[in-house]
């Protein structure tokens, strides 16, 4: 009899066993899905044929990318292009060392493992609104109100925060500083550190309002 149950014993416990060993190897480590993430980069850069440059190279360009020939500029582990940087325009502002500032962002999130679009405000009716202020070069940011704040929270992703340090800022909606930028899950939103995955970001950034970066005259304020 004890046989029997012990031989029972063996045939009920061999297949969880067996499922336990396919699940444990089925697992994927964090180094794994960080490596997935890396490859998922790589394939998306050739595919697009986008030109990766030295920070050197940027630099010497005086801080541009050159979008006709799709160059990305790589700025801690954040591919940077600059699509428009209004900085000739009269109205031209920076975000000064100590100040904070209001701007209103419009943009564009594509998962790059998936290859879909998985937020956008494009077609909403009002910007998103998010607080920068500038420390010495450094820049933080929260969301206000939009659709990143409901979806989110209120952290800005640092990936964001990359291009201020380069862009100049005006009110004109012809000439706003827009930016493309491929931001890795550790630069990113909650949700892509959590789940290891990299988003390519277009970005559009507007000053709220022209007189919180200290300009006096109505004539270079537009509504």
């Amino acid at each position: 009899m004890n046989m029997k149950i012990n031989v029972l014993r063996y045939f009920f416990v061999l297949p969880l066993l067996a499922l336990l060993f396919v699940a444990c190897d089925d697992t994927v480590t964090y180094s794994e899905m960080k490596e997935k993430e890396r490859d998922a980069v790589n394939k998306f850069v050739k595919d697009k044929g986008i030109k990766i440059i030295s920070y050197a190279e940027f630099v010497a360009n005086d801080s541009t990318t050159d979008v006709a020939k799709n160059e990305f500029v790589e700025i801690d582990d954040v591919y940077m292009q600059i699509v428009n940087n209004p900085k000739d325009a009269a109205d031209a502002r920076r975000i000064a060392d100590g100040d904070t500032r209001n701007m209103l962002v419009r943009y564009n999130e594509y998962n790059i493992m998936e290859g879909d679009t998985i937020s956008t405000n494009s077609y909403m009716s009002e910007a998103d609104e998010m607080r920068v202020t500038n420390k010495k070069g450094t820049y933080s940011a929260t969301f206000t109100s939009g659709v990143m704040a409901v979806t989110y929270g209120n952290t800005v992703p640092t990936g964001w925060l990359t291009p201020l340090n380069y862009l100049y800022f005006t009110r004109s909606q012809s000439n706003l500083a827009k930016v493309n930028l491929i931001v890795p899950h550790s630069k990113g939103t909650l949700t892509a550190t959590t789940y290891v995955y990299p988003c390519l970001y277009s970005i559009t950034f507007q000053p709220e309002n022209l007189y919180d970066f200290g300009e006096e005259s109505e004539s270079t304020y537009i509504e």
